[in-house]
């Protein structure tokens, strides 16, 4: 297969990095390769449009606080997500939690375990907003408790919730790719109460939840928050990562408006995890 290759120079690079693949990922980019100032992306030469690149870029730079430079290369038929792969190395998390992929080897007497297979999913513990996540979990109660992971990505955080003792998790991504591989990771780490659904909010209709975790963008989060109250049990927990400091505010007011009481506050660089309290 014949790909594509765009090479972006970022200015800063940090924290823009991370958003910026994040949203070519909804481009239909496949694979990343990170560099000091900025990063590698490739996409299936079939798939690319460069006027949807280009309204991306401009969206992301219209706040003026970065400035990107990019350019188009075309390539031969290879595996680019050997080029990800090639950059993922194990996460330990609080000293508690590793996160590695199944070609790294085990550790002793680490308390969870969570094999990942390195795709295009998001979600291995490299990214701070992932860890800030698993930060709040570690600190939790999930014993016989119910769970939702809403934007799921690879299954990490609904793995960890299942093998911190929840009773039923429920997984949710509206990514057809990372749908698929929740579901490999889930049997990989020998998780079997799980349902693993393909969709988005839309689908919180019946079901209640002790604890809801949503590692997404700022506007999702903004526009989902409603429907992850209405399925939130009373004295439930809410825990929303996935944004800048810059927009703290913003997901603070949307959940207190919504009664919602806060429950504290982790940051990672310009990146912000907020914990809320259904009373």
């Amino acid at each position: 297969m014949e790909y594509v290759e765009i090479r972006c120079r970022l200015e800063p690079p940090e924290p823009w990095r991370d958003i910026f693949i994040a949203e070519f990922a909804e481009l239909g980019f496949e694979s990343f390769a990170e560099e000091p100032d900025g990063f590698r992306a490739y996409i299936p030469a079939a798939d690319f449009e460069e006027d949807a690149l280009i309204e991306c870029i401009n969206e992301l730079q219209s706040g003026g606080h970065v400035q990107c430079t990019y350019g188009v290369q075309q390539l031969g038929g290879q595996n680019w997500n050997a080029v990800w792969e090639s950059n993922f190395e194990p996460v330990l998390i609080a000293g508690r939690c590793l996160i590695r992929a199944p070609f790294h080897s085990a550790m002793d007497d680490i308390e969870y375990e969570i094999i990942i297979e390195p795709k295009m999913s998001f979600g291995t513990g490299h990214h701070e907003t992932t860890t800030l996540v698993v930060e709040w979990m570690l600190e939790s109660e999930f014993e016989n408790k119910t769970v939702l992971d809403m934007g799921c990505g690879t299954g990490v955080l609904a793995i960890l919730a299942a093998k911190m003792g929840a009773k039923r998790v429920t997984a949710i991504d509206n990514y057809l790719y990372a749908w698929e591989n929740t579901m490999e990771n889930v049997a990989r780490n020998g998780i079997e109460n799980m349902l693993i659904l393909h969709g988005d909010a839309d689908l919180l209709v019946d079901d209640h939840y002790d604890v809801i975790i949503a590692n997404i963008t700022r506007n999702v989060l903004l526009d989902d928050m409603p429907a992850y109250n209405k399925v939130l049990n009373r004295g439930g927990v809410l825990l929303l990562s996935g944004f800048l400091s810059f927009d703290k505010d913003h997901i603070f007011d949307g959940a207190t408006k919504l009664g919602l009481m806060p429950g504290g506050e982790k940051r990672s660089n310009d990146w912000v995890s907020l914990k809320f309290l259904k009373p």
